[in-house]
């Protein structure tokens, strides 16, 4: 039997928090069914083998997916690969993780080692459920130059049993794609890469074949990524509530978007091959309105849902999102999009 899960919370969005849960071996072993419970066991499963051939296939299908996709950009300096993520690239993803975790979290690299046993301790245990989820890493290759380099990394959820046991608060819906963890290496930024990484990995749910409605994370008090965001179409459903401080974590927006159905046609996909025709609707997981800023206080690019008669939750102005400069509502923003790292 395999061990239990660790629950590990790794997210730039709240506070590292492992959790090692006691291995299975600890328990009991189970006491074995009686011959009354075996008879009954094979007769139930001789209607099985239909449901789990077809099963079995659409696995195959999402891993040949999965191991055939290849993102690429060119940029006038270079030019960016993203694809899942091989076995023997574990490590060095594991280092730039655990550099970008140290310098956001603590604002020292003293910390790295620690964290990247932790790191990759996680990313093991979210290896075990591909194809329903992905580890993304990018590699760029300068102009005129033979040699690449990992330099970004993210990670793609596509449905419930790929969704993370400790994600961060404000919650998404577990069945939904989800986007986190991603990171572009310190000396890489600035150059357009986290706009590309974002781009791929939203390539990827809709070759996936899954829901089109995509949620993430942002700090409220990171102004870059929450720009990233908005320009590429994401819009604030809630925000934490100031609560959230007792736990020694920063507060942060759930973010959605729906993927276009034009996008499919750049993902070479057939809008006929969608899994879930309906899932454009908002769920049923409705965010109240008091968890959005008031609206003297919005955001002036950023497209909020529409409010329901609710009370406003009482914030402090520091906490709400602030002005963009000039530069960072240009149309260069690809540009300028990556410059906290890791969000």
């Amino acid at each position: 039997m395999a061990p239990s899960p660790t629950s590990l919370l790794l997210s730039f969005d709240s506070t590292l928090q492992p959790f090692l849960l006691p291995s299975s071996s600890s328990f009991p072993p189970r006491p074995s069914p009686s011959s009354l419970a075996r008879r009954l066991i094979r007769v139930a499963s001789r209607s099985i083998p239909l449901a789990s051939t077809s099963r079995s296939t659409t696995l195959l299908t999402a891993s040949s997916t999965l191991n055939d996709f290849n993102f690429r950009h060119d940029f006038t300096h270079g030019f960016i690969l993203i694809r899942p993520m091989l076995d023997n690239e574990l490590d060095e993803t594991v280092q730039l993780l655990a550099e970008s975790f140290s310098e956001v979290m603590f604002g020292t690299d003293r910390y790295v080692q620690l964290l990247i046993f932790l790191v990759k301790q996680y990313i093991e245990e979210r290896l075990k459920l591909v194809p329903h989820t992905a580890v993304l890493v990018g590699f760029y290759t300068e102009t005129n130059s033979s040699e690449s380099h990992l330099v970004c990394t993210a990670e793609v959820s596509f449905d419930a049993i790929g969704a993370n046991a400790a994600v961060p608060t404000p919650q998404p819906p577990p069945d939904y794609p989800y986007i986190c963890n991603m990171t572009t290496k310190k000396s890489h930024r600035r150059k357009g890469i986290a706009w590309q990484l974002l781009q791929a990995c939203e390539d990827l749910i809709l070759r996936m074949k899954v829901k089109r409605q995509v949620y993430l994370h942002c700090r409220v008090v990171d102004k870059g990524p929450f720009a990233l965001y908005t320009k590429a179409g994401y819009e604030v459903v809630k925000r934490d509530s100031i609560m959230v401080w007792l736990t020694l974590q920063r507060r942060k927006y759930l973010m959605r978007k729906i993927i276009p159905l034009t996008n499919y046609v750049q993902a070479n996909v057939r809008t006929e091959d969608l899994s879930t025709p309906n899932d454009t609707q908002v769920t049923q997981q409705v965010f109240k309105a008091g968890d959005l800023p008031p609206s003297n206080d919005r955001h002036p690019d950023v497209k909020y849902l529409p409010q329901q008669n609710d009370r406003h939750l009482e914030v402090k102005p520091e906490d709400r999102p602030q002005q963009l400069d000039s530069h960072m509502k240009s149309s260069h923003l690809e540009n300028d999009d990556d410059d906290d790292g890791i969000f």
